[in-house]
């Protein structure tokens, strides 16, 4: 039986994740709730898709992460043209050296934003999959690992369909969360629009926790105590979603496992040593619901979302929690 961590260690930890919190509030005013998502997303090493219009920060938020961490950054704006080896690298013939070299591509970065991935073909957004899911790439026969810690921060626009290829299911499977960050608030935006318009190379912000320290935060949530009842409430609430005639498949063992490292990173975020029923329901409809597709289809893919999110409300309303 694995031996429970030291209750110090989590409260170490919580005064490191609210001060990186803190820091990037510096800058993104009014959007407590989505950075506790990201940092959860990050200290549970998993990766995060941001659904939103332009222009409402989802890059700033990528970027401010990034600096507060003192974590290399790179960004690949995903195209149509846009090739595999554009993303991971490519082998160059080294005159020199009389041999193939590999050059490193963006994606050997610790946090990595994707913007716009479904704007660009399956066979470049594919190349994503091995570094997402074992964090490292092979290329030519040889295998090189990227940063650590390491995140893909993915963008798309949820209106402007035209010329985009949609995420398969084993892509979407991948990212731990799916978020929205909605506009700001009307004294939040007004703020923002006292300050100078500055791009977010332009932004001044020191960081505050060091990349080490990510690393055995993320080890720490690997111990947070979950009780049997608790994964007993999580596995019901994936099995239920198997049950679902209406969802042309549940949610995938790996969507349970995302449900429970999530839930794990919201109680140490919370400075709990342990996962309560409710850490898990705060993160459910964020880590399942783009996980599951509707047998039948929607035209419009916003409402067959948000009919997905009712049917896993549901879902949820049957399965009892534990007390």
């Amino acid at each position: 039986m694995k031996e429970l961590i030291d209750q110090a260690q989590v409260e170490d930890a919580q005064e490191i994740l609210q001060k990186l919190k803190s820091n990037i509030g510096l800058i993104l005013k009014g959007k407590d709730d989505i950075i506790d998502e990201v940092i959860i997303c990050l200290i549970s090493g998993g990766h995060v898709l941001i659904e939103d219009l332009p222009g409402v920060g989802k890059t700033t938020l990528a970027y401010c992460l990034a600096k507060s961490i003192d974590c290399s950054f790179s960004r690949i704006q995903f195209t149509s043209d846009l090739l595999p080896a554009d993303v991971t690298g490519v082998s160059i013939y080294d005159e020199s050296l009389n041999e193939f070299v590999f050059r490193r591509g963006p994606v050997f970065a610790n946090i990595v934003l994707a913007d716009e991935i479904n704007r660009t073909t399956p066979k470049t957004q594919s190349s994503l999959l091995e570094v997402m899911d074992r964090g490292k790439v092979s290329a030519d026969g040889g295998t090189y690992s990227v940063g650590e810690p390491f995140m893909v921060f993915a963008t798309q626009n949820p209106v402007d369909y035209e010329g985009t290829f949609p995420l398969p299911e084993s892509q979407m499977d991948r990212f731990l969360m799916r978020l929205q960050m909605g506009y700001p608030s009307y004294d939040n935006e007004i703020e923002i629009l006292r300050n100078s318009n500055l791009h977010y190379d332009d932004l001044e912000l020191d960081a505050v926790v060091g990349r080490e320290e990510i690393n055995q935060i993320q080890e720490l949530v690997k111990g947070i105590y979950l009780e049997e009842t608790v994964l007993g409430f999580i596995l019901d609430i994936v099995t239920a979603t198997r049950q679902e005639t209406r969802f042309k498949a549940g949610a995938s063992t790996r969507g349970a496992l995302s449900l429970r490292l999530a839930a794990q990173g919201t109680a140490l975020l919370n400075g709990r040593d342990y996962v309560l029923p409710s850490d898990v329901e705060r993160v459910l409809e964020l880590v399942l619901v783009h996980r599951l597709t509707l047998r039948r289809p929607m035209a419009d893919p916003l409402e067959e979302r948000k009919l997905v999110r009712e049917l896993l409300q549901e879902i949820v309303s049957r399965v009892p929690a534990p007390i």
